[in-house]
């Protein structure tokens, strides 16, 4: 292992939030919770559990109460679970919930956020300013994210500085980690690398806090990851199966697997505290519930049973 990579990576799990909205079928909130409770036995300690948006927008997760109340929010819990909110009314939700994390999203492209969540740019970190500010007066932890951080599929390549105004506005309004999302995959890795230069020759002490969330279209997911890992970026989004996608990115497929990113790390000498077998056994779970074949590399290689020599 070079010694320039992270010894230690965090895994965090968006396979029952990000990986389950945009299924067009309903998975019955008994398996959602059967979801979550393998994957906290695979050795994932961040997880995103649901969403408090709107149902009629996405009503994939209109179950959230019951979700996270089956659950152990308590302090004393291994695990971490979030909610992602998309305003105050959300937010009210997730505290009536429990739950001690939240995570709010925003874009640096105007027309992606118009079509997410209704609000410019500016707007989006002005309402998420006042959700951030009662999120940490009531206890909680926030998170931020930003999608379309390298490509948007409506306005093309966005620059590597509007990403780092935007993180830089997250930070500020109190976040304490903010995830970076190439939407639609189709960043390089020299693009990732870009981008996290500009925002770390201004802000070095961020290094620590960002988090990359990569999806797979172009199949460059975990090429992207490893040149996060060569800028020293230690925090990884990914969901089971490769489960994930967003309605109002066209073309857009799911998230790096989480078991392709386990398989890499452990392959890399990095530490993920994380079974990559017991994760398998979450997809396979999974691809059961959805009634169709998950593709992710390492689901694919530990599940099949090789009958006939190689040469």
């Amino acid at each position: 292992m070079s010694p320039t990579l992270p010894t230690h990576v965090k895994l965090v799990e968006v396979g029952p939030r990000d990986g389950l909205q945009n299924e067009g079928a309903l998975i019955p909130t008994a398996d959602k919770i059967r979801f979550i409770q393998a994957l906290g036995k695979a050795g994932l300690t961040h997880i995103e559990a649901t969403s408090f948006v709107h149902p009629k927008a996405v009503p994939q997760m209109a179950d959230a109460l019951e979700v996270l109340a089956s659950l152990d929010l308590s302090s004393n819990s291994p695990i971490t679970y979030s909610a992602l909110v998309p305003n105050l009314k959300g937010l009210e939700r997730a505290i009536d919930s429990g739950v001690k994390r939240i995570a709010v999203f925003t874009a640096t492209s105007n027309s992606f956020t118009q079509k997410n969540i209704g609000m410019t740019v500016a707007e989006s970190l002005t309402t998420f300013e006042t959700v951030v500010q009662q999120a940490l007066a009531a206890g909680l932890s926030v998170r931020g994210y930003v999608s379309t951080a390298w490509v948007c599929p409506y306005e093309g390549q966005m620059p590597a500085e509007s990403v780092r105004d935007v993180t830089e506005a997250l930070f500020n309004m109190g976040v304490d980690e903010v995830s970076l999302g190439d939407t639609i995959g189709a960043a390089t890795p020299v693009q990732i690398q870009h981008t996290l230069s500009v925002l770390l020759n201004k802000h070095p002490n961020y290094l620590s806090a960002l988090a990359l969330h990569c999806h797979d279209t172009y199949g460059t997911a975990l090429a992207n990851v490893m040149a996060g890992l060569q800028m020293g970026i230690s925090t990884f989004d990914a969901s089971a199966g490769g489960l994930g996608g967003c309605p109002y990115a066209p073309g857009a497929s799911g998230n790096v697997a989480t078991e392709d990113v386990v398989s890499l790390m452990d392959r890399l000498g990095i530490n993920t505290g994380v079974d990559v077998t017991r994760v398998v056994e979450a997809t396979a779970l999974m691809e059961t519930l959805l009634g169709r074949p998950l593709t992710s590399k390492t689901y694919q290689r530990l599940r099949t049973v090789k009958t006939e020599s190689c040469v």
